[in-house]
């Protein structure tokens, strides 16, 4: 796949100034970050550019500001960043006109400099072309290493795609890599589990698996759905009971596509949503008319295990219960073990990726030991869906 899309192997960066794209949206309480995850991603496509005698300069949006908004301003983030990088990261109070061309101006070959937050102008988000051209007068190559921007066609994600020479960074290319080998290439059978609260945000991602993989597990409040559908009585669980015929559609179209669907056969109820509320497992027949599902029961987690042991590949998305809440964590931590450990043996390949997703990884204490765990939400949920980013488009060998 790298093939297809341009990587900084395509370029020598000496000498040129690289308009790098990359993902400083990170968490901030008081002016200070608290979760460097995302600058340690960026932290080697910056470092290389540097470190080859470029002129590293970043662009990156920061929350959704209308306007110029100081607490938006990016220049704390690349403070932070300095620090992760180990070296020094210049800052200009705007990312085009004077500010941004007089720092620009001022680089040497292997400096850093960080512009201020794009989405400050309108015109990033609609991707203007006068605004898109703003930013290409300060760069001679684009380099974008921000999936997770990659599924919006704005300014600096895709616009300076078609101004400027563009490239995939390193993080970029790590998740094209990644995501390859989950879907578009995959060592076969294959098994998606996807869970979560609701059918609702998840049916064209579903519609899309049924054909691409072997095997879905569907867990989490969308599996209440699909049980209700059947005619299970789910008694007060979360379920989406208007979907059931969307339910039944995806069920159909999964057994003409031979796809087997991997429902729960025993769920784990509670009478209130809290954590550790007394809890029983039941049998589907016997879910109490008051009860909520709060989690698959100890059988629908032992077929998860056989399923994730019949794999060679493993992509997830969403938990299989209510994972914030202990103990019905229990059947998406067993799971994400297993999967972990299968992967550790070289057994599987596992692709992971959702905000949920990542922080029931982490929870369960496993998330470096999956093959690939995607930061990126909105972006890896449509490249999920079948759906082509505008950001990552821009970017194939022409």
């Amino acid at each position: 796949m790298t093939n297809s899309f341009r990587t900084l192997d395509d370029v020598d960066v000496k000498g040129k100034r690289v308009l790098l794209r990359v993902d400083l949206n990170v968490p901030m309480e008081q002016g200070r970050v608290t979760d460097t995850t995302r600058l340690e991603r960026v932290a080697p496509t910056i470092t290389e550019i540097a470190g080859k005698g470029g002129k590293a300069i970043l662009l990156a949006h920061f929350g959704r500001p209308k306007g110029r908004d100081a607490k938006d301003s990016l220049r704390p983030v690349a403070t932070e960043l300095a620090k992760v990088l180990g070296r020094p990261v210049a800052f200009a109070d705007d990312c085009i006109g004077d500010a941004a061309e007089k720092a620009v101006a001022a680089m040497k070959d292997g400096d850093i400099l960080c512009l201020e937050n794009t989405r400050f102008h309108k015109e990033e988000e609609k991707n203007d072309p006068a605004f898109v051209a703003e930013l290409a007068k300060l760069g001679d190559i684009w380099v974008n290493d921000a999936f997770s921007a990659a599924h919006r066609a704005h300014a600096s994600t895709e616009g300076l795609g078609h101004k400027l020479p563009g490239y995939a960074g390193r993080t970029m290319q790590a998740e094209l890599e990644a995501l390859n080998k989950a879907l578009e290439a995959p060592t076969k059978p294959v098994i998606a589990i996807i869970g979560g609260a609701k059918v609702s945000t998840k049916i064209d991602l579903l519609e899309n698996l049924v054909s691409k993989v072997d095997a879905l597990v569907i867990g989490g409040g969308m599996a209440n759905t699909f049980l209700h559908a059947q005619g299970v009585n789910v008694g007060k669980s979360l379920a989406e009971k208007d979907l059931a015929a969307t339910a039944l559609r995806i069920l159909d179209k999964a057994k003409a596509a031979n796809c087997t669907i991997i429902l729960p056969v025993d769920a784990t109820v509670a009478f209130h949503f809290a954590a550790n509320a007394p809890s029983h497992a039941y049998g589907l027949d016997a879910i109490p008319a008051e009860g909520m599902i709060l989690d698959v029961g100890p059988q629908s987690v032992e077929r998860v295990r056989s399923a994730i042991d019949d794999a060679a590949t493993l992509v997830w998305n969403g938990p299989l219960g209510a994972f914030e809440l202990s103990p019905f964590d229990r059947g998406t931590v067993v799971a994400a073990k297993h999967a972990a450990e299968r992967t550790k043996t070289g057994k599987l390949v596992s692709v992971a990726g959702g905000g949920d997703t990542v922080a029931a990884l982490n929870q369960a204490g496993v998330a470096g030991d999956f093959s690939y765990v995607s930061t990126a939400g909105g972006a890896f949920l449509e490249w999920m869906e079948g759906k082509p980013l505008p950001g990552v488009e821009v970017l194939r060998a022409k």
